[in-house]
């Protein structure tokens, strides 16, 4: 199995259940207060590990007790976190999530998640992989400085690497960077922002994905809550739909199923059956609470 790299977020989550959400100024009682392990990065490279892949994490917290928590539990997790930067003077990303009727609202600090620049990513990719990265897997979102985060996916590329893009949070990217880009992960939220196109059904799920394929992206891969996902490749269209399960709450879905997705990928396997598993995963994910459960 080849390896993947994750550069992006490490955040303490901060989760709080309510009947429903409260309107503006409005102060409302909850409970089932949990504070979690969150964060793109940290929550993709975890999912990937438990699921038996060597991941390495490049990234950085804050002299703090939130940034050595999230270490050490990604350590627990068989992550290798030689490259997750110890910043003085800044605090760790938070995200405090709102949850209600198996849905949630996030607001981000991202912290020291943004202080690592492109040389910095470079100069890890170089100890982990060196000018040759053929058969590894470089995985990224948009959690941390986008610059860095656009050009890391460049300089990964250019390596050999296979490339993962999960463009989240959404917003608007220059299409010359899609061509460095493997495979696109992306909800439906996300491709209505990066292609114009709402995906309401099979139709303009396919326009949307064919006009980033268009844009050199080579395998697009579209999750559809709870209808599961569809992915768009060299050979055609496939769709996957999830198995029935009691929702506890979504958080952690789409990280999980990313995690299955690059696991598969470092493992050469057929694309029908990763997306199969990826699906299954992420159905399985939404029946805890939190981003990712103790392992």
């Amino acid at each position: 199995m080849g390896r993947v790299i994750v550069f992006g977020s490490l955040n303490m989550d901060l989760s709080i259940a309510c009947e429903r959400m409260p309107r503006a100024g409005e102060t409302i009682t909850g409970g089932d207060f949990l504070i979690g392990a969150g964060g793109k990065g940290a929550n993709q490279a975890s999912a990937a590990a438990r699921m038996g892949a060597e991941v390495d994490m490049i990234g950085a917290v804050g002299a703090d007790v939130f940034g050595e928590r999230l270490v050490e539990g990604l350590r627990a997790d068989g992550v290798g976190c030689s490259h997750v930067t110890e910043a003085k003077g800044a605090t760790t990303g938070v995200a405090v999530i709102t949850r209600c009727e198996g849905d949630n609202r996030i607001v981000l600090d991202p912290g020291a998640n943004h202080l690592l620049d492109a040389d910095a990513v470079a100069r890890a990719l170089d100890g982990l992989v060196g000018g040759d990265g053929a058969g590894s897997v470089f995985l990224v979102q948009l959690e941390c400085d986008v610059a860095a985060t656009l050009a890391a996916l460049v300089c990964a590329h250019r390596r050999g690497m296979c490339t993962v893009f999960n463009p989240a949070p959404a917003r608007e990217l220059p299409v010359e960077v899609w061509r460095h880009v493997d495979v696109a992960c992306l909800n439906e939220t996300e491709c209505e922002v990066i292609t114009g196109t709402a995906p309401v059904d099979d139709e303009s799920a396919l326009r949307a994905m064919e006009l980033m394929r268009a844009w050199g992206v080579r395998t697009v891969a579209l999750t559809l809550g709870a209808k599961g996902s569809m992915v768009l490749g060299d050979g055609g269209p496939i769709r996957s739909v999830p198995p029935k399960v009691e929702v506890v709450d979504t958080t952690g879905a789409g990280d999980t199923y990313i995690g299955a997705l690059v696991t598969g990928l470092a493992a050469g396997l057929p694309l029908e059956q990763i997306i199969s598993c990826a699906t299954e995963a992420s159905a399985l994910a939404t029946t805890y609470l939190g981003a990712r459960p103790p392992a």
